[in-house]
């Protein structure tokens, strides 16, 4: 039985992936800053732990006896969120340092890193028409300021520990990974989740406008959650060692996004596009080249199916003034 610590386990991407590591029969250890009742899946059988990881004396404590640690654990959100606090973004950098420091202390045998797309030459991104962007894009290095530095700078970290301590480690660059049971509004929202909630909101309200942010034209791919962490598994138990993209290559613009939401919902609705609201890059997406090639790896959902997935199980929440899990992925009351 491999023992695993899963660092961001309240998160999105911690709690599916820790429900997968317990269907495959693996013991778990959880901690993420965040007090357990706000995690958004928690599973009562293992082992959780509400602690700031930032802090080198707690990931000394929870890597202990550990065979393998996943760090999934950052301070991110939306585009909005980590145009604004480009501080608190960098500061995850001492979750990722601490964790390996511990994890080399402690001989842990293996260490995964999720960076992401933010970590790639923005200089390449100013088109939304741009090809998916490869590995190597990410040098000569200019990444998204704040948040895609701190990741930029980890994977180096990753890479150097392991040429100088022999520490094995992975590196993943995710790229936009969305479904149920993450957060739907608050600011820390993905596009996907975002967009869902206002198509639902807006028909819920029976309102005939929809807020875009930007001209809606530019571009992103977007990966659904189980073939995310389908990806990591395969990522993790192999030999490759170098920064790989976990994305899809499937590019819309955001106008297509919305429209596949439109479409569940059976409205369409006017567009108040709003240009002064943060928009990143104008293009991003993910080329599959290498990890089809080294891995074997494809995914399996498509956006249609991903989105109506996440769009039922948001909607579902509204319908049935489920309140409690409302609070729990928005930090706000349905009832005011």
């Amino acid at each position: 039985m491999n023992k695993f610590l899963v660092v961001g386990a309240g998160g999105f991407i911690g709690g599916h992936f820790i429900n997968r590591l317990l269907n495959e029969g693996n013991l778990v250890r959880a901690v993420d800053v965040k007090p357990l009742d706000f995690w958004f899946q928690k599973f009562d059988k293992i082992d959780n732990h509400s602690l700031d990881m930032q802090e080198y004396k707690n990931c000394l404590k929870m890597s202990e006896d550990m065979d393998y640690v996943i760090n999934l654990a950052c301070n991110m959100g939306g585009i909005g969120f980590i145009e604004n606090n480009k501080a608190d973004c960098m500061l995850s950098v001492l979750i990722n340092t601490n964790l390996l420091k511990a994890c080399q202390k402690n001989n842990v045998k293996r260490y995964f890193f999720s960076s992401s797309a933010c970590a790639y030459n923005k200089d390449l991104q100013n088109d939304p028409n741009i090809d998916g962007l490869k590995e190597d894009d990410a040098y000569p290095a200019m990444p998204e300021d704040g948040y895609g530095w701190e990741k930029l700078f980890s994977e180096r970290m990753c890479r150097h520990f392991s040429e100088d301590y022999g520490l094995e480690t992975r590196v993943a660059r995710f790229h936009n990974i969305y479904g149920p049971m993450g957060t739907f509004d608050g600011g820390r929202e993905k596009a996907p989740a975002a967009i869902c909630r206002k198509v639902i909101e807006a028909k819920i309200n029976d309102k005939d406008i929809i807020d875009v942010w930007g001209d809606g034209t530019q571009t992103r791919s977007f990966l659904y959650i189980d073939d995310c962490v389908d990806a990591v598994i395969k990522l993790f138990f192999s030999d490759y060692s170098h920064p790989i993209n976990i994305g899809s290559d499937e590019k819309v613009t955001i106008n297509e996004l919305l429209s596949i939401a439109e479409k569940i919902s059976g409205r369409e609705f006017k567009k108040n596009y709003q240009l002064d609201k943060p928009q990143g890059v104008r293009g991003r997406s993910s080329n599959n080249d290498l990890i089809k090639k080294t891995l074997n790896w494809d995914y399996k959902y498509s956006l249609d199916e991903g989105i109506k997935k996440t769009y039922n199980w948001i909607e579902n929440i509204y319908l049935n003034k489920k309140n409690d899990e409302f609070i729990r992925f928005t930090k706000k009351d349905l009832n005011n």
